[in-house]
């Protein structure tokens, strides 16, 4: 199930390709590898809700924030793009 979802979300991912800017691509690039590594560490467990991978996700993006791996502005343009995609492939 959590594999459809990934997925969706991957495909509105590639789907933005032709028609998105340089910070879009950068940040659906940047979310693309911590989806993938929540959707297999979620897997594992015992939890496989979207919920679940939303908020594995969100503290996998935390985590990299607190060591310094994106800057402000990056920040900002990561964590929307999270969102967007989010409720995008919730819908």
């Amino acid at each position: 199930m959590i594999e459809a979802f990934e997925a969706r979300i991957l495909g509105l991912i590639d789907d933005m390709v032709e028609h998105a800017s340089d910070d879009e691509l950068f940040a659906s690039g940047y979310l693309r590898g911590h989806l993938t590594l929540a959707i297999a560490e979620v897997e594992q467990g015992d939890d496989h809700s979207f919920e679940r991978v939303y908020q594995h996700v969100g503290q996998s993006l935390e985590t990299a924030i607190n060591a310094g791996e994106l800057s402000p502005p990056d920040q900002v343009l990561v964590l929307d793009m999270w969102d967007k995609l989010w409720n995008q492939a919730k819908a």
